[in-house]
């Protein structure tokens, strides 16, 4: 059965470096259907939608459109709404009025949920209608993928980051924390561990929201490998909590920001790095600690994205197309590995992938829970993309010492 008609394309949550890819993809190969009358691109994501915000995708060139799928970022803007029953009645009332028969929505966990409730309410009314959802996620939550598009770029940069944080560190030796973007999945902070080339680099200390948090045993585990080492670098995710499930953040500070959602607000301070800062130094009386939060720069760093990372979002995209447009189906696409390295794409069931969150396996973080394993690293590697820079040390020879007392 063909279904006629338009599609519409819309982007959201966090951008990505690889983001465009999977728009460009999805774009370009519904441009080839006959049936698919035009392809919109609904600006700020579905509040775009509702507000009828919409680009023709149709008249846009292809030469332009490859150049936007090399560029970080939405290219139609996203938004941090979370739609209810309510607003996807709306979302579904301006889509049938334009006469859009195929659905492509690009994010994470909400944007499933989205697509889902979007998809029952045409279900509802009976209207002939195609809605996939299109993985995106930094975390690396979604379930039922082996790894999301945009995880291999932004783990590309946190590893990047703390290579050089270990050149840094080793020239001018102290404690330093860099804290990465995670609320409830700890994969992106443990992409950090891919600095460690030499015995003593660090992040020698990685914390994840998958483990609790423990103040004590976090300054035990500091001042050992400060004595160890005269240094210690430590990756710790934004999400950490306690046995409780409570956010650090909130048991050292008492004044906190939440977000739209109601969720304590991680990103966009440097509140917990500043606040384990000043832990180590009154309690360890260590002079030199310093703290970084990567904040918003891990998700679209233009000079850091994993070629791998950019094929499969562009192949999610196209893939998505063809599972609507051919096969007359909706679902959520998902990323599948099939050996080393290579991946195939599956089509999921939205009530399987929509609002639930993956966390970290076990196999993947260390018994002491301040580390990752070897299994993590070789699970991460060929995800970050080739051409990985690598850093080097002197070998030469300590000359002997001619003065007494040197």
């Amino acid at each position: 059965m063909k279904l006629e008609g338009k599609v519409v394309i819309a982007q959201g949550g966090g951008p990505t470096a690889v983001i465009n890819q999977s728009l460009v993809g999805a774009a370009l190969e519904a441009r080839k259907f006959s049936q698919v009358t035009r392809v919109y691109g609904a600006l700020y994501g579905v509040q775009g939608i509702i507000n009828e915000e919409f680009v023709d995708l149709t008249q846009e060139t292809t030469h332009n459109l490859e150049q936007v799928a090399d560029t970080p970022s939405s290219a139609l803007m996203s938004t941090r709404d979370k739609p209810d029953e309510e607003y996807c009645k709306e979302i579904f009332k301006v889509l049938k009025a334009h006469d859009v028969r195929y659905f492509f929505y690009i994010g994470g966990n909400d944007s499933a949920d989205t697509v889902r409730i979007v998809n029952e309410q045409a279900n509802q009314a009976d209207y002939e209608f195609r809605a996939i959802h299109i993985p995106k996620t930094i975390d690396n939550d979604l379930v039922l993928n082996d790894h999301t598009p945009g995880y291999g770029s932004a783990a590309r940069f946190v590893a990047s980051a703390f290579t050089g944080v270990n050149l840094d560190n080793r020239a001018l030796p102290g404690v330093y924390i860099g804290v990465v973007m995670g609320r409830h999945a700890g994969f992106l902070t443990a992409a950090s561990a891919l600095a460690q080339k030499y015995p003593d680099d660090g992040p020698h200390l990685v914390y994840m929201p998958e483990r609790p948090f423990h103040r004590e045993d976090f300054l035990a585990d500091v001042q050992r490998i400060y004595n160890q080492y005269g240094k210690c670098v430590v990756a710790v995710s934004e999400g950490i909590v306690d046995d409780k499930g409570v956010p650090i953040i909130t048991k050292l500070s008492s004044s906190v920001e939440h977000d739209a959602h109601g969720n304590v607000q991680l990103s966009g301070s440097g509140m917990l790095g500043d606040l384990l800062c000043d832990l180590i130094k009154t309690k360890l009386k260590i002079k030199r600690v310093r703290s970084d939060t990567f904040g918003y720069l891990q998700r679209s760093f233009i000079g850091c994205v994993s070629d791998v990372d950019q094929r499969e979002a562009r192949e999610v995209g196209e893939r998505a197309a063809h599972f609507a447009i051919w096969y007359n189906l909706d679902g959520s696409i998902s990323i599948q590995r099939t050996g080393f390295y290579s991946v195939n794409y599956q089509l999921e069931k939205l009530n399987d992938i929509a609002g639930k969150t993956r966390h970290m396996p076990d196999e993947y973080i260390n018994s002491s829970g301040n580390g990752v394993t070897d299994d993590f690293k070789f699970y991460l590697r060929p995800l970050i993309g080739s051409g990985f820079p690598v850093a080097h040390r002197l070998r030469a020879p300590r000359v002997a010492k001619l003065l007494e007392g040197n």
